[in-house]
């Protein structure tokens, strides 16, 4: 057996997150520093999410690093949304321009990561059996990562092939002249239907939940398109860092009740032909605090499907009535609802006639069979805790985190967890990540927690760790701040409710961006309150 791998830092996962993680620590501090990537390259969701149709539904200029401002003028998007191949290209040119490969071992998955008290150190162990010991451990595994397939019976039967658009083959999957069956309507399968039902003979689309979505309106970015946002860079970033969502939209004050019928028509309108996030983030100050509010919003867009889509049965079923708009995951897209207007494609309502099993030939539902040679599931993942709960993790006293975590996730500012010393996480439950345009709180983080390491290092200090006190006064706060709004009135993953047994619990923090940095920097300033210190 060879001899550990000594580490001052271990960072786990080289996506966005861990590239710019490893950046700071080795280049910015000067430690000794090494990622552990199970996949063969960078990239992190941008590499294993590869299905068709796959896109950003946050814009290129914005959703990328902002800490060097050479690459910002370098680098050169083709369009409003970037497809995933060309963010996967964009993360592989930051990891060559800053030489960030020569310190990430891929083909590494990390199984366990014990907490070694008498030492102070992280003990990891790989896929390969490989040890690793760090003083620190920063988790930069993201929010969505873990997938979730569903547990159907006879799966193994089914006599075609099948893919979760979470691990999407590296080769083209041809679906010409195959029926295919699409199980999830969430952001992945509205990205994902147009474009397969394109090359499909039969696409079936097998819907539980009707979901929101507004179109994108992507298109090529001009070179004077470009030129401007390079001349404003600067400012653009300073806005998305000092906004509640990270994007760089002027903040809107008004409610939906400030304006008359007429006017708030025109505001939808012309935010549903302009496209994106806009939509939701620059209508109404209250669709998200308010349920008169949200209604008018959730409304509008009812009576776009209805005009959309021509089978009024159709249009119905594609309707959400459930939960207010905004409260799951908004998506964006491209023609989902005029696909349903093609002859290749049906809906299937399995909320009405469930699932029952996955046969030889296909699906079979309370209703029927629909014969198929191609399943994909687009179902999503076990998000923000799923990731972290799949590494063995143990702190003090052999303390497993699914044992910390079993009536849900508990942390400290979404960094840290009570009785896991050194061990930080990135976009961890309880922090503002993924209501969020990511690549900003993934900076916010990972700055926070270098120089949190870097106040270590000229302190004397070898160890930090939340407190009990402190942690649960967070928790309750973050819970507070979830009830304000309509969010926990949604049954989305980001309570964990698409994926069975999982523990109810509201994980991300709602109060904003911009009020989560100033409660992070306040307690950085205060010598890290809320955290022990000690050598």
């Amino acid at each position: 057996m060879d001899a550990p791998v000594e580490l001052d830092v271990a960072i786990i996962g080289a996506g966005f997150s861990g590239l710019y993680a490893l950046h700071r620590v080795r280049d910015d501090l000067g430690l000794k520093t090494r990622v552990f990537e199970a996949a063969q390259g960078v990239g992190g969701t941008w590499y294993w999410n590869r299905y068709p149709g796959a896109r950003c539904d946050s814009e290129s200029y914005y959703y990328s690093y902002s800490f060097s401002e050479e690459l910002d003028q370098d680098w050169v998007w083709s369009s409003r949304y970037p497809e995933q191949a060309e963010i996967l290209t964009y993360l592989e040119h930051v990891a060559e321009r800053f030489d960030l490969a020569k310190d990430i071992q891929f083909n590494s998955r990390i199984t366990s990561t014990h907490y070694d008290d008498s030492a102070n150190r992280w003990r990891l162990t790989t896929d390969s059996g490989q040890q690793i010991v760090a003083r620190y451990v920063i988790s930069a595994v993201g929010c969505l990562s873990t997938r979730n397939v569903p547990d159907f019976k006879g799966l193994d039967q089914f006599a075609g092939d099948w893919y979760h658009t979470g691990a999407w083959p590296h080769e083209k999957v041809d679906f010409t002249g195959k029926r295919v069956g699409l199980i999830g309507t969430g952001s992945t399968g509205i990205q994902a239907t147009p474009v397969i039902a394109q090359e499909a003979d039969h696409l079936t689309v097998f819907q539980r939940t009707p979901n929101f979505t507004v179109p994108a309106r992507n298109e090529p970015l001009s070179e004077q398109a470009s030129r401007e946002i390079k001349e404003n860079y600067r400012q653009i970033r300073d806005t998305c860092k000092a906004s509640a969502g990270g994007f760089p939209f002027e903040p809107i004050e008004r409610l939906a009740s400030d304006v008359s019928e007429s006017e708030r028509e025109k505001i939808y309108s012309d935010l549903w032909e302009l496209g994106g996030f806009r939509f939701l983030a620059q209508s109404f100050a209250d669709l998200v605090i308010d349920e008169a509010a949200n209604e008018t919003a959730a409304s509008f867009i009812r009576e776009k499907i209805a005009q959309i889509v021509n089978d009024p049965n159709i249009a119905k079923l594609l309707m959400p009535t459930d939960h207010p708009y905004g409260t799951k995951r908004p998506p964006i897209d491209t023609n989902y609802y005029d696909t349903f207007n093609r002859d290749n494609v049906d809906l299937v309502n399995v909320r009405e006639a469930p699932i029952i099993e996955i046969t030889k030939n296909g699906v079979k539902t309370t209703a029927g069979e629909y014969e198929l040679d191609t399943l994909v599931f687009a179902t999503g993942f076990d998000a923000m805790t799923g990731p972290l709960l799949a590494m063995d993790i143990r702190g003090k006293d052999d303390l497993m985190l699914k044992d910390a975590w079993e009536a849900g996730p508990r942390t400290y500012l979404g960094l840290q967890v009570a009785g896991f010393p050194n061990f930080f996480t990135v976009t961890g439950p309880g922090s503002p990540s993924v209501l969020t345009n990511m690549p900003v709180s993934i900076e916010q983080h990972v700055e926070w927690i270098t120089d949190c390491i870097a106040y270590m290092q000229s302190h004397g200090l070898s160890r930090i760790e939340a407190t009990d006190d402190a942690q649960e006064e967070w928790v309750r706060y973050v819970a507070e701040q979830a009830e304000l709004t309509l969010y926990p009135k949604a049954n989305s993953w980001y309570v964990g409710a698409n994926v069975p047994g999982k523990t109810r619990v509201f994980m991300p923090f709602v109060g904003g961006l911009d009020i989560y940095r100033e409660h992070c920097d306040e307690v950085a300033k205060d010598g890290y309150r809320g955290f022990a210190l000690s050598n």
